[in-house]
This record gives C-alpha cells, structure tokens and sequence, in this order.
C-alpha cells in the first residue's frame, strides 16, 4: 500500500485484512480491536475504539445458557496452560469491519476496495503456514475445530490439524471479504452477513439483529504519559492496556531502568509489573468507565504512592493468562503514524457457516468481565494498547504487541530497551522479556544465568525458560531514527517481520 501511493493508515488497514487470513485463528470479521492515529503536521492523536460490545438487545438473556471450557496449553518451555470459555454465549458484538471502515474514511488515501484486494487474493489462493503460524493452530486446535463448521475449514483431506507446511485456503472468507470491498461494513451489521451471524446463534444467547445495527465506533481522545524525554501516547480507558502501560513507565523512570539485562534491570521491571497488577485491585475496573483514573494514577502524587508501595514490596495477585491479538505498526514519508490491534481472544469455535467468520470469545474472558454482566451495548475493556511514542521532532517509535494480560509488559518493556536503553528496535524486540504471575517471576531464554541467580537471591522465584516463547507476546514496531531514517522489525516469537520500503 505505501509502494502504491497510500499513507500509513492505509497500510494498516490492508494489513489487518491480510491477517484475517494469515491469522485467521486469532482476528478476522469477529474480532474487536484499537487503532491509534497520530497524524502529520502536529495534528491530535486520536484512537478508534472497536472494540466488542455486550450483546443482548431485543431479548431477555436466556436461561441456561452456557459455555464450554477448553484446557490450552502454550507449549515450549513452560506447562503454562490456560482454560478459554468458547461457545455462541461467549461471542460479543464485533466491531472489526466498522472499525476499519472508520478509520480509513476518516485518515486513508487509496480506495477502500483496493485495501481489501491483498486479502482477498490470500484467502483464494491460499497461505502456506509457518512455523510459528501452524503452532498457533496446534494449542488453539480445541476452539477451532469444536464444530462442523470448524473441522470443515481448518482439517486437512486426511481429517487432521494443519502443519507447519499446509496450504490453507478460505473460500467463505474471501467471499465475505469481497462482500466488504463491493458494500461496506453496513453488509455485516445490517445487511446479509448480519442474518447469518444471528442464525448461527442457534438460541443460546450471542448476538441479536438490534445488537450489529446499533454498533458503533467511538472516537477517544488518547492518555499521554511523559518517559526520558518524551511522550507516551496510547489508547485510554474504558480500555485498561494503555493507562498500565504510561503508569509502568512513569514508575520505572522513577525506581530506575537500570542497565539492560542486568539483575537491577530486570528486578525494576518485576516490581513495576507487580503495582501495575495491584493497582488494578479495588474499584479499578469501574473507575475505567466512570473517567478520572488517568489524571489520578499518572499524577505525581499517584506516582509516587506507587514507588512507595515498590518499596514496602507488597505481593500481587495472580492474574489469567488469555490468549491472542495481531498488531501492525506504520509510519510513512509524510510523518503519519498508525498504530493497530484487534482481536478474537482465543475464538469462540463459533464459524458463521458459509461466511469464514469466526466470533469472538470475549465475554468467556474472565479478565473482561469480571464485573458481572453488563448493559447490552456496553463496550468490555480491554488490554490492547497500540502505541506511538513522540520525540521532538516528531513519531519516536509505533508499537503494539499481542499477548493480552502480558501485552502490556512486552510494550513497556520494548519502549524501555528504545527510548531507556537506546537499543534498536530489532534488538528491542529480541531481547529476553521478563512476566510477572506471583508468586513466579517468568525470565524469557536469553538472560545471563548469573543474572538470574542474583534475581533468585534477592527472594524471587524465577521460572527460568530455554528460548523465546510467544507467552511473552508479539510485538510489532517502527522506529524513526534522528535524520528520519526508519527502522522497522517483528517478533520472530510470533513469525512477525518489518519492512521498510522506497529504499
């Protein structure tokens, strides 16, 4: 799309379309998802919100209905596994096609259907899986082939799950994806794909008529945070990711990045990472809809409550560990950046037949919902943060990454190697991450054994992995070097590239 004349919306934009088939099993139709705008020529950031909303409007919530848990295991090192709640009563209402749709009629350049052509040509053609790709079919195997439908898309002629190798095509999904291109994102909320999604509820619960024609994208104004120098900006509340996120870096720049690697260094990020998880105890989750949190938690006053608890070393809580989101971060020659995420949690097992639509399993996320159910129509929070970091002469570093609840860390902690250690962004990205689920503190494979072994005798309980995992998320970036060169990488965790192109 840049090669082509389009900006960076663009790019993003015809981006995520290609990963509703290159990653089909974590975003597509049903996913809910942010982008993060931040235009040329000093004009304000601004964050499209599409995230998925609670269904139900038109019907009284229906008795017994219920979802079916699936054990996943991420595989690797680690015998971290993870129960994901699937099933019609798990799906919220999209927002992935509407929020496209808004973002390139608001910022874009090229014609919409010329952003969906990659895409569609993908899905008809096919895409052979890699390595990492056929991985994430293998640990979400359960979810996606829990149907007919399921089993009919994602099994090879021999009945088995894809291999690394496998072609996969998607007919139904290019068919929907040119439905797109010819009518708009009105097709899928009011039009025919509309009616297919509601039938395929199959009356426990899910999504109604009234629910895809009220949808709506919201326009947000984004949180900003100050870190060495310069200027965070990311996606705000009712959304939780971005405001952890500036809060974590304002703590860090406070206690100390130390250097990168170091025993210091990584005992800095497991104590900011621990407030980050105990702030959010309490009323946090209501506060991120009733409004006020960000000027209190990144006041100096709430700052510095938060050294001060790093300090005294409360513990923290474990949280869960829900599964997966695609990013794509861009720049282009004019200065525009855009910053994207969406997702469809682990997927719902839920494929609208004929259509390639998988829903989401956003209301089986524990980490959603906690808070009981809500009104029909109410946007769920979220931990997706797309971010783009401001220097002074303009975009610093676009970034995001998958990963949910540890998304937030494997940010903070790229933007630290960035802007705190002045590593480039693929040595950023590289570089061994750290998680915090107490009582553990998980070490990606790369860490120096001597430093962990200090780590250990300063009372935590390192979980030590052989080799990069993608449980320490996927991140994606572009860096603006000094002179306007650009730099641009992906996670290798999650088979993400960079490319930089007119050079």
């Amino acid at each position: 799309m840049l090669e082509e004349g389009g900006n960076a919306v663009d790019a993003c934009v015809a981006a995520a379309f290609a990963a509703w088939v290159a990653e089909s099993p974590l975003t597509g139709p049903g996913a809910g998802g942010f982008a993060l705008v931040l235009p040329a020529g000093g004009r304000p950031a601004r964050v499209a919100d599409f995230f998925v909303a609670t269904p139900g409007m038109g019907r009284p919530v229906p008795p017994g209905a219920e979802m079916h848990a699936i054990d996943v295991g991420f595989g690797g090192d680690s015998e971290t596994t993870q129960v994901f709640n699937i099933g019609e009563a798990s799906c919220a209402v999209p927002g992935a096609a509407a929020g496209l749709e808004a973002v390139h009629r608001r910022y874009g350049r090229l014609p919409w259907g010329e952003l969906l052509q990659p895409a569609i040509e993908l899905a008809r053609s096919g895409v052979e899986l890699s390595k990492q790709q056929a991985h994430l079919h293998a640990i979400l195997d359960l979810i996606l082939r829990h149907t007919g439908e399921g089993r009919r898309v994602y099994s090879r002629p021999d009945g088995g799950r894809l291999v690394p190798g496998d072609e996969l095509r998607l007919p139904d999904l290019a068919d929907t994806l040119e439905q797109l291109a010819e009518s708009g994102a009105a097709v899928l909320y009011r039009g025919e794909l509309s009616a297919a999604i509601v039938d395929a509820m199959d009356g426990d619960g899910g999504i109604t008529r009234e629910d895809l024609a009220a949808y709506r994208v919201v326009w947000r104004r984004p949180v900003h945070a100050r870190f060495c120098g310069h200027e965070v900006v990311s996606n705000p509340p009712p959304s939780s990711g971005g405001i952890l996120i500036a809060y974590g870096l304002g703590l860090l720049e406070r206690v100390g990045t130390g250097h990168a690697g170091s025993a210091d260094a990584v005992v800095a990020l497991a104590e900011v990472m621990r407030e980050q998880t105990r702030v959010r105890d309490g009323g946090f989750t209501s506060a991120l809809h009733r409004g006020g949190l960000a000027s209190r938690l990144l006041s100096d006053e709430g700052l510095a409550a938060g050294v001060a608890r790093i300090a005294a070393q409360a513990p923290g809580r474990a949280e869960p560990a829900p599964a997966g989101t695609t990013h794509v971060s861009a720049v282009d020659v004019d200065g525009n950046a855009a910053s994207l995420s969406s997702s469809t949690g682990s997927g719902s097992g839920v494929i609208v037949p004929g259509t390639g639509i998988h829903l989401n399993n956003m209301l089986g996320e524990y980490d959603l919902v906690a808070g009981g159910p809500a009104t029909p129509g109410k946007r769920l929070t979220s931990m997706m943060a797309p971010t783009v970091v401001v220097g002074e002469e303009g975009p610093r570093l676009v970034v995001g990454s998958a990963g949910s609840v540890r998304l937030r860390g494997a940010i903070m902690q790229v933007i630290a190697n960035v802007v705190g250690h002045g590593l480039g962004v693929a040595d950023a990205i590289d570089f061994p991450r750290v998680h915090v689920d107490e009582p553990h503190l998980h070490c990606e494979g790369g860490f120096d054994a001597g430093v962990l072994e200090q780590v250990e005798a300063a009372g935590y309980d390192v979980v030590r992995w052989r080799r990069r995992n993608l449980f320490f998320g996927g991140t994606n970036a572009v860096e603006v070097l000094p002179g306007g060169e650009l730099a641009a990488a992906g996670d290798e965790r999650r088979g993400g590239d960079g490319v930089v192109v007119g050079v």
